[in-house]
């Protein structure tokens, strides 16, 4: 890999499995863990629980924790993982033209 190289360095974060499902899904708005956990069918709850604190890491989700009993935590995308959507978007343009794709759940892209 080439440290210099921008594909190379966002290839790194964005290649992770699952990270660009979560910006998918954390493009709506803010989330809670249960709520990822169901929207992304085959995730475990420890591998969910790494990404999230990978991309929290990279400055990418941020995690919010509400001081209530149960306590409740939800995540959100910052402006550097706000930054991401286009590729989201040009992905599900790519795969719906090129590979038949129908995204039943974001008929719309979540780039504004």
């Amino acid at each position: 890999m080439d440290p210099d190289c921008p594909v190379c360095l966002t290839a790194e974060i964005v290649c992770g499995k699952w990270t660009l499902l979560l910006v998918r899904d954390l493009a709506e708005g803010r989330s809670r863990f249960c709520e990822l956990e169901r929207s992304l069918a085959g995730i475990s709850p420890r591998t969910l629980s790494l990404r999230l604190r990978a991309l929290e890491e990279e400055g990418i989700v941020e995690r919010h924790t509400y001081p209530e009993v149960p306590p409740r935590v939800e995540y959100a995308l910052t402006e550097k993982g706000l930054a991401l959507l286009p590729i989201v978007d040009g992905m599900r343009e790519y795969g719906e033209r090129w590979l038949g794709g129908v995204c039943a759940d974001a008929a719309a892209p979540v780039a504004a």
